[in-house]
Order: C-alpha cells, then structure tokens, then sequence
C-alpha cells in the first residue's frame, strides 16, 4: 500500500469521486458545497491554508481523504473519504491515521470528524481512535414560514462578548469545550431580553448554518425561532441550516413544529492527538532569606508520533 499527497496527475481521481464521497464536515459541505470541485481542488495548493489531501493506493483501488485546519486553533477537521462504495476497504484506517499525523505536524491536539451514524465509516473512525462525543442533526430552516411578529434578534456587540462566553460555559459541556471553540468576536444575534441566546452565523455561497447557544429558561423559544430567518437580511436564496447538538436536544421538537426538516443523525467524533506529561523540573525564582522554596511542577505537551 501506499499513500502519498495528492498532485495534479490525481485529478482524474478526485473528479470521479466527486459524488461518491463521505462528506465529514457538515457545516463546510452546507455552505461551501462539494469540497471535491474544482475550487475545493484549487484550495490545497494555497501556501496559506493548511489543507492537506492524501491518496491511498492498494490493489487497483484508489482511496482519498482530506483534513483541514485554521492556523492557531487546536484542532483540525476531516473533510471526506472517498469513494464511499468502499466504507471497509482495509487503507482506510491507515488513510485516515495518515491524515491525522499531518494534523499533528500542524499544531492541532484533536482531529473532529462528523459522521452520519449509519455510515459504514464510522467503524473505520473508530479503529483509527476515534470516539464519540456528540450527537448532532442539521436543521433546515428553509420551509419555516416568517411571520408578521416584529424579530427580537440583534446582532452582537463587543460589549456582548462576556455574556456570550458566560453563556456558552453554561451551556456547552467541559468534555467538548476543547473542541467546540468559545465565541471571540462580536458576531451572530443575541436576543433583545438579554444574552440568554446567541446564535452564531456561518455563510457561504451554498447556504447559511446557524449555531445555537439557547438557555432551557428562556421563554418564548418558538416565537424567536420563527422569527431568527428574518434577521438574515443577506440571505437571498440560500437555504438556512440549524446544527443542533445533543447537549440542545430540547430544541428539536420546538422546529419540528415550527416546520423545520431534521437532517440524519450524525455522530461527532474526535481523536485526540496530544497528552499531558507532567515531569518534575527545578524552576528557578528568587528566594527570600529563610525561606525554603520547593521545585515546582511544571507540564509540557507530547504530541503522539502517528504511523
């Protein structure tokens, strides 16, 4: 077997996989579209983006994968397999690991993969050492017809940004917080009644997904759902999506009556890259007469060497 970086002679390959791929970035696919197109393509040779794609060869068949990562953030994202006819083919775990040694070499200590719990691959993610986390659905919230009700959403302000982190602490598990990452910027809709909802936006030319963050109390949650489309005065024609996760699985009925179609269940999956060592190291520091000063412990990160 071997597997190498794709290159120009590949392309063949990656349009014949076009529409037999496993899509494992959902929100990328909603709003971006197909990542096996032509811009999708054009991508992996930008020197500025960390996006990197590999090409398994075994036997007459040809597997590829992908994995991206933003420069800064501690994870990376799987983008696809392909093809998807062949979810058990024995390179796929050894594709799958190759990507997530290069997500390693950028920095990133998980690698996130969104699978569709019916998948075939998803027993491929897991023999590469990857768990479940989540659970999650996306939502479209296209067929929700807007009322004559005033929207209560504004956008965010920088003034917001405490609130909003205060929220996404109460409402986004410990387990995930390393992988789901905290809100930065002023960015999104938050309600009128106070920061008690945030929903943050990601766009593209394919479509819109929003990212809920909703407390169980606030009330009136159907009336600002309903509403929350008019708000995208941009939209135009593009479908919007919800992404809802199982840590807001409360909110799935609320659009269910609202009209919202639910997507399959998917699993979020993550393999973690990096552990903490703890040694003990003599730390230097001035010492006031008298006193005993005892070595400090001090942690480091190791990054597990992939195969």
């Amino acid at each position: 077997m071997n597997i190498r970086p794709l290159d120009l002679l590949d392309l063949p390959t990656l349009r014949r996989y076009r529409n037999d791929a496993i899509l494992l970035d959902s929100t990328r696919a909603l709003t971006r579209g197909n990542p096996l197109g032509a811009a999708g393509f054009l991508s992996h040779f930008n020197p500025a983006r960390h996006v990197y794609t590999a090409i398994a060869k075994e036997n007459g068949d040809s597997l590829l994968g992908s994995v991206i990562h933003t420069p800064g953030e501690t994870f990376a994202r799987l983008l696809y397999l392909a093809p998807a006819s062949l979810p058990t083919h024995p390179s796929l775990v050894p594709l799958i690991e190759n990507l997530s040694a290069q997500a390693g070499a950028w920095g990133a200590f998980h690698v996130i993969a969104e699978v569709d719990e019916t998948s075939e691959a998803f027993i491929a993610l897991r023999n590469s050492g990857f768990a479940v986390y989540a659970w999650q659905r996306m939502w479209n919230l296209s067929s929700i017809t807007e009322t004559a009700s005033k929207s209560g959403w504004k956008r965010a302000r920088e003034i917001d940004i405490p609130s909003i982190q205060s929220l996404y602490h109460q409402i986004v598990p410990p387990l995930l917080q390393p992988v789901e990452p905290m809100p930065r910027q002023a960015e999104g809709f938050i309600c009128n009644g106070g920061v008690r909802c945030h929903v943050g936006v990601t766009s593209g030319t394919a479509g819109i997904v929003l990212s809920p963050l909703i407390h169980p109390d606030v009330e009136m949650v159907e009336e600002h759902l309903a509403t929350l489309t008019q708000s995208l005065s941009s939209r135009g024609t593009r479908p919007v999506y919800m992404r809802v996760r199982s840590y807001q699985a409360w909110l799935e009925p609320v659009l269910e009556d609202l009209g919202a179609l639910a997507g399959p269940r998917q699993a979020v999956m993550v393999k973690h890259l990096a552990r903490i060592l703890k040694n003990e190291e003599t730390v230097k520091a001035v010492q006031p007469a008298g006193v005993s000063v005892q070595p400090s412990r001090v942690s480091h990160i190791e990054t597990k060497k992939q195969p």
